[in-house]
């Protein structure tokens, strides 16, 4: 027996207006306009896949220090910022995990996060599953209206959890529906009709009729059925071919969120477990090169997450300005000033050498005053007890923490100006300075709540390299927590 045993997901705060978008492409594509409701979820430009990875798998992790149960990290993504570099490797460094796990990038596939998230399933063992996609499209193009950034993450264990693994079901086929080169930075599509009646009518219903067989199930047992898939009608049409009943189709969440890729499986799968109620069923599959299939039955036990899709996609901000959604992902030349002309090799030896401290913000306590400090040094910062030699470590990513001082810089290059940066207080003790996101010129002010959400700090585009860290972004759940307070 497995199964999930907790789950989380994530979305970007941003949500580009399709509107905004279809209006500006108007004069050269006017056919989008019908496409041009609703809104889809817009990654800062300090995000990445791995990045909403590692939020979502925080969010199923939940802020326990304690992670050692976790035995293996899968990290699925298409859009993985590194070809040869283990992606997994960095998750696995921002969450803190022990140094013998087994780790590995499943990619090359839309459907790779369900294959991690059912490898994961039947290979034994507490494993963490972190999925996140963040896809680039050419402007003026249908699938930069259809795409959506997110991710989602589960931690799946030998015991039924949340949700028993009842099936699983896949079909490999070497069908070409769409690809993108190595070097090639969009996706190359073929006609839409040869994809639908040639490759998911015909691929997907076996996966999932295998997934069933498994299971010992019969397609009118299923409740939830969860398909995501950029054409109108898709899951519709495949329920009633396989014989799903109608009211087991779930919500693809294309008006609000946009279509995520190899995540949207996974986040969808995430959205049925928060609503399903105890006993009910879930199936889910993905297209892609094949397809892959799992069910599951839900048990109303296990951990839920904070926030979860439901959160994520509440927690949101319209964004109507579609040049800074070509900006924030490199789609236009801009000039950024010479303060942006410098270059940004990373020194490999003190990354590595500074690993807890850069991408876990991992700090120091001191074992013998319990005086907290950020970074880690052999001598203690205690007042009138420098002890040497005495901090042991600890981390600062899940502590509470609110802005002392804080600046809005137009001088310093941003991608988003102004810069926002200031010093942030924890709860506990210690404190950093370091930059702030998610906000816009009027949000920051001192005493502002805030949370750690781990971010892209810059990136060498001479060498491809990019570099992480660390960034302060209002708690909103504390904010409306404080504003509820005082409204009593």
């Amino acid at each position: 027996m497995a199964g999930i045993a907790a789950w989380g997901a994530y979305a970007p705060r941003l949500r580009l207006s399709r509107k905004a978008v279809t209006e500006a492409n108007a004069w050269v594509a006017p056919n989008l306009k019908a496409k041009g409701k609703g809104e889809r979820s817009m990654a800062n430009w300090d995000e990445d896949a791995l990045t909403m990875a590692v939020e979502a798998a925080r969010d199923a992790l939940g802020p326990a220090d304690d992670r050692s149960h976790i035995d293996a990290l899968y990290f699925a993504s298409t859009t993985a910022p590194f070809a040869d570099r283990l992606n997994a490797g960095i998750v696995s460094a921002a969450l803190t995990l022990e140094k013998s796990i087994r780790a590995s990038d499943v990619t090359g596939s839309q459907r790779c996060g369900l294959t991690a998230l059912g490898q994961a399933l039947v290979s034994g063992g507490t494993a963490l599953v972190a999925v996140g996609e963040h896809r680039k499209a050419r402007a003026a193009s249908a699938q930069e209206l259809d795409f959506g950034d997110g991710a989602a993450a589960f931690v799946v264990t030998e015991g039924a959890g949340a949700a028993e693994l009842l099936g699983r079901g896949s079909v490999t086929d070497d069908f070409v529906d769409h690809f993108r080169g190595d070097d090639g930075g969009f996706d190359h599509y073929w006609e839409e009709r040869w994809i639908r009646d040639e490759g998911i009518v015909k691929l997907v219903p076996p996966a999932i009729q295998r997934a069933l067989e498994v299971a010992g199930l019969s397609p009118s047992d299923i409740d939830h059925f969860c398909f995501p898939s950029t054409f109108a009608g898709m899951a519709a049409s495949l329920a009633k071919t396989i014989g799903i009943r109608p009211e087991a189709v779930r919500d693809n969440l294309a008006a609000v969120m946009g279509e995520a890729g190899c995540a949207h499986g996974p986040i969808m799968l995430a959205h049925a477990l928060e609503e399903a109620k105890v006993g009910e069923t879930i199936l889910v599959a993905q297209f892609g090169q094949g397809a892959e299939a799992l069910v599951f039955r839900a048990t109303g036990q296990g951990q839920r997450p904070a926030r979860g899709v439901t959160g994520a996609l509440a927690d949101r901000q319209e964004e109507t300005n579609y040049l800074k959604f070509l900006t924030f992902n490199g789609l236009i030349e801009w000039d950024k000033g010479m303060r942006a002309e410098k270059d940004n090799k990373t020194a490999l030896t003190t990354l590595y050498r500074n690993e807890d401290m850069i991408l876990g913000l991992v700090g120091g306590r001191c074992r013998e005053t319990g005086v907290v400090q950020f970074p880690r040094t052999r001598i203690s910062v205690a007042p009138n007890n420098p002890a040497v030699d005495t901090q042991e470590p600890y981390r600062f990513a899940e502590r509470k923490a609110s802005v002392l001082s804080y600046s809005a810089d137009y001088l310093t290059f941003s991608m988003n100006p102004p810069n926002h940066y200031g010093m942030i207080v924890f709860e506990g003790g210690g404190r950093i300075m370091m930059d702030i996101t998610d906000v816009a010129p009027g949000d920051v002010e001192t005493g502002l709540p805030v949370r750690m959400v781990f971010r892209i700090k810059d990136v060498d585009e001479k060498r491809g390299f990019v570099r992480y860290f660390w960034k302060a972004a209002p708690d909103r759940a504390a904010i409306a927590a404080q504003t509820a307070q005082a409204a009593e």
